[in-house]
């Protein structure tokens, strides 16, 4: 496991993009607890990406414009979704001022994990990103990328939880101001109609 790895699986994990928007917006919506399910959805969102670069599926998605615009435009369309979700406050999205139960979690967990297996460029980059980091002569080459993709994940998790809590700390103090939650749900919904945008126009 070298520096250039974490470092640089860091700073994917931790740039803005759909799991952490999702993940701040469950958090200051529903609490602390559901930012860890959002966090744990989105994780696991990425086991089938990580499973198709290893299996050598990524490369249809690269080579095929077919399938890469089929799971494309299902994951535009379901950030157009979440975006009028937010606008609405409905389904893993609206507001609850009481503790997260089993089933919200469930409806949490399950939007983490569809927002981020329908987009195709995660399977893309992983099929380029993870053999950077496996030697030529290395003898057990799958079992050093299931190494990569682990520690991968569990980065994923780890900083996709310190959002969440973070925002979770403050949550009290914007919920409590009528005006503050039409400006994040307005900033959400705009948040997932960009990113939608952006995987619109995205090339294999």
């Amino acid at each position: 496991m070298t520096w250039s790895f974490l470092l640089t699986s860091l700073i994917v994990v931790a740039s803005p993009g759909t799991g952490v928007l999702y993940t701040l917006a469950v958090a200051l919506k529903q609490g602390s607890r559901a930012s860890v399910a959002a966090a744990f959805g989105c994780t696991l969102g990425i086991v089938p990406h990580m499973t198709a670069a290893m299996l050598g599926l990524a490369a249809v998605l690269h080579t095929s414009a077919l399938a890469f615009a089929a799971l494309k435009w299902c994951g535009v369309g379901y950030l157009l979704y979440m975006a009028w979700q937010a606008l609405r406050e409905q389904g893993a999205l609206a507001v609850d001022a009481r503790p997260t139960g089993g089933r919200s979690s469930r409806r949490v967990i399950v939007t983490g994990f569809l927002i981020n297996i329908l987009n195709p460029k995660l399977s893309i980059f992983f099929l380029a990103f993870l053999p950077q980091f496996i030697a030529a002569d290395e003898s057990a080459p799958v079992g050093r990328m299931l190494e990569l993709s682990g520690v991968f994940m569990a980065m994923t998790f780890a900083v996709f939880v310190v959002y969440g809590l973070f925002a979770g700390s403050v949550r009290d103090r914007v919920i409590s101001r009528p005006r503050v939650m039409t400006w994040l749900r307005r900033s959400f919904a705009a948040g997932f109609a960009t990113l939608g945008a952006r995987l619109a126009f995205a090339e294999r």
